[in-house]
């Protein structure tokens, strides 16, 4: 989809005195021009990403432990949020780490969520059901 406008873009100068970004302003003349109201323009449809069925389940300690690293918590936050001990949950990281084959928390969070084990668009991130071993 195209569409004709003005465009104004204004320097943005940092605190050192150097650009550091722009402010881009598009403008549609026919928009501002009296007369007849254009019509509303059509929302595309929702984009929905596929779930990829093919990612672990996990136990409901495990989805817990997930969902707290989502949420950026610390080890020792997570220890005393789940009552374990700062080993008991570093030994579970490192296991879903190489579960999920990630050298890494963010990856792990990221391959996680590409796998489609969080529910879209909530937070606090919450591991979906289906996706919790019984």
């Amino acid at each position: 989809m195209s569409f004709h406008a003005d465009m104004t873009a204004i320097a943005v100068r940092g605190l050192a005195g150097g650009t550091s970004g722009a402010v881009v302003l598009l403008h549609h003349p026919a928009a501002a021009a009296p007369g007849p109201a254009a019509p509303a323009p059509v929302a595309p449809p929702p984009v929905t990403r596929p779930v990829a069925h093919d990612g672990p389940l996990l136990n409901a300690l495990d989805a817990q432990v997930l969902e707290g690293v989502a949420r950026g918590e610390s080890t020792v936050q997570l220890a005393s949020r789940l009552y374990l001990s700062r080993q008991g949950i570093e030994y579970r990281i490192g296991q879903m780490l190489r579960r999920f084959d990630t050298p890494n928390r963010p990856a792990l969070v990221s391959r996680a969520h590409a796998l489609g084990m969080f529910a879209d668009g909530q937070w606090p991130p919450r591991v979906l059901p289906e996706r919790v071993k019984p």
